[in-house]
């Protein structure tokens, strides 16, 4: 089903950031971590995090201990926070490169997916515009498929017609 929730939605940012570069094994295998030292992946907690807490969170070896990884978490909840200041839902904010719903592909081959699309790189000015960090289109692109933005289950796949209409 596709995600609008705006704390989970953050929460698939953050955790799809992390992933950059690792294999999303070893992220789900630390997912519960993660919520537990990202206090739950409330941004309005996240985005007071001072040098203290950064060290712990660095050298805590349930999490990828990255410095440019955990940065980037305390500026994207300070971006999220500034984002949806004035009453906007950061899922709007999202969804409006989609036009609200999602993008339905009939793919045969995985050769045929993309690692980016239009949509993808214009999501990705935008948060960086917004402040955001580690949202390159390529990972923007991953996060919209994993967040039901996108189905890129192939036409063969049992779960293409699922998603397509929407049956879990």
């Amino acid at each position: 089903m596709p995600l609008h929730n705006d704390r989970a939605l953050f929460e698939l940012l953050i955790l799809e950031g992390a992933q950059a570069g690792l294999s999303w094994a070893t992220i789900l295998k630390k997912r519960d971590r993660y919520r537990q030292v990202f206090d739950g992946f409330q941004p309005h907690l996240i985005a007071h995090y001072d040098e203290a807490k950064v060290a712990a969170l660095l050298a805590d070896p349930g999490i990828v201990r990255n410095r440019a990884k955990v940065a980037a978490t305390i500026q994207n909840a300070r971006a999220f926070l500034e984002l949806t200041a004035n009453g906007r839902a950061f899922s709007d904010f999202l969804w409006q490169f989609v036009d609200g719903k999602p993008v339905q592909n009939d793919w045969n081959s995985l050769a045929e997916v993309p690692a980016r699309t239009p949509q993808s790189d214009a999501m990705s000015k935008a948060m960086g515009r917004a402040g955001f960090k580690f949202v390159g289109s390529t990972l923007c692109y991953a996060f919209m498929q994993a967040a039901g933005m996108v189905n890129d289950h192939l036409k063969t796949c049992f779960r293409h017609e699922q998603v397509k209409t929407g049956l879990r």
